[in-house]
């Protein structure tokens, strides 16, 4: 059954992210943002008060994830990026024991906890108080604070989640690519794949994800036909990314974004990775139809939420123009993912970035790839105009 203490050091580890709480200090650590690697090395940054709750959580440290590898690009460098103390005490709620995953087809306890506890966080750092996380999490995220367009101190930020999804001086992401290519969409950690079909051999492992399912549309629609046996690109941002989204072409708006209901679960890649539940699916999500200028063909671009992410806002009007890294909106707090899949025929994706998110080892998952807003993913085909 439901773990009851990871459930209360969950919610927990949310009142101790309020500015309020007696024992938080403005220290964005004392709550959510603790890293869990300090349980399994035993280091000084322990969080002695969760113990009270799972007093096994060191142990748990050890044998689990605690973060996941990254690849540094132009580099054979693999990072390792620690999971912040709720990401983890998320993935328990889900994967404790194999019979808790029967227990999330259509457990409205779990539901309504991770919905619950995002909404607060929400709550939280709406709050002005919450101004005061702002240093704490520069500090620990190691933000450069020369690249906003306001700087730290400024009036502009009324509150912590003002900060979270900040505004970037202009020249701060340049665009790499040539006319009718593609860019990263946001600062995350990268996969991309040819076809659909490679993204469910490496990486989105749930067994119910479709391209309909993502997009909440039934298979015969025609958008879903349209892009059967499209590339996908999956672009997964950390707390402590810049959060706005941008286009990964240039483009025509089309219509308004579609907003999907949904749960509030991880997307940390040991979730996508997760064989019995499709979390893309399964979790909030927006819909925006880009079409592609350089072709007239069809991108799906999917903002998802997950857990502790507020909401999902868009900037972008319909039918308007976009170019190759033009902000299209933003989340607030939280981590989050993006999904876009592209008609087929349209993209080449970097044959660096393919090797890293395809490996060619049989029953290896793919290593996401460390990106920045407008740094090259892909060209067009030579055969394609």
């Amino acid at each position: 059954m439901l773990d009851g203490a990871i459930v209360e050091a969950l919610k927990e580890t949310v009142e101790r992210s309020d500015p309020q709480h007696a024992d938080n200090r403005n220290d964005v650590t004392q709550g959510i943002h603790g890293h869990l690697h300090n349980f399994a090395s035993g280091g000084p940054g322990h969080h002695l008060w969760l113990n009270k709750f799972v007093p096994q959580l060191q142990s748990l440290a050890t044998k689990y994830h605690v973060g996941n590898y990254v690849a540094i690009r132009g580099t054979n460098e693999r990072i390792f990026e620690s999971m912040p103390i709720y990401a983890r005490l998320g993935m328990h709620i889900l994967f404790y024991g194999r019979e808790q995953v029967k227990l999330l087809e259509g457990n409205k306890r779990i539901e309504s906890l991770l919905m619950e506890q995002s909404k607060r966080e929400g709550q939280i750092y709406d709050s002005p108080e919450s101004r005061s996380h702002i240093p704490s999490f520069i500090h620990t995220y190691n933000i450069k604070t020369n690249e906003l367009l306001y700087p730290p101190e400024s009036p502009a930020y009324k509150n912590f989640n003002d900060f979270f999804y900040r505004k970037l001086k202009p020249e701060a992401r340049p665009v790499q690519n040539p006319d009718h290519e593609f860019c990263s969409a946001a600062d995350c950690r990268l996969v991309v794949y040819p076809a659909v079909h490679d993204a469910q051999t490496f990486w989105i492992k749930g067994d119910e994800f479709t391209v309909p399912a993502l997009l909440g549309l039934d298979k015969s629609d025609p958008l879903c036909k349209a892009l059967e046996g499209g590339s996908l690109a999956s672009f997964r941002l950390a707390p402590s990314d810049y959060h706005r989204f941008h286009s990964l072409a240039d483009a025509t708006v089309v219509g308004k974004p579609r907003d999907i209901p949904g749960q509030y679960f991880t997307v940390n890649p040991q979730a996508v990775n997760e064989k019995n539940l499709d979390v893309l699916s399964a979790n909030k999500r927006s819909v925006l139809l880009l079409n592609h200028d350089a072709t007239n063909k069809k991108i799906a671009f999917v903002a998802v939420g997950a857990l502790l992410v507020g909401s999902i806002q868009w900037t972008v009007s319909p039918d308007s123009k976009v170019r190759r890294g033009d902000e299209l909106g933003f989340f607030a707090y939280g981590g989050s993912t993006i999904v876009a899949i592209l008609e087929p025929g349209m993209v080449e994706w970097d044959s660096d970035l393919v090797a890293n998110s395809a490996p060619p080892k049989r029953g290896q998952l793919g290593i996401e790839t460390m990106m920045k807003v407008g740094w090259s993913i892909g060209k067009a085909p030579k055969d394609k105009n």
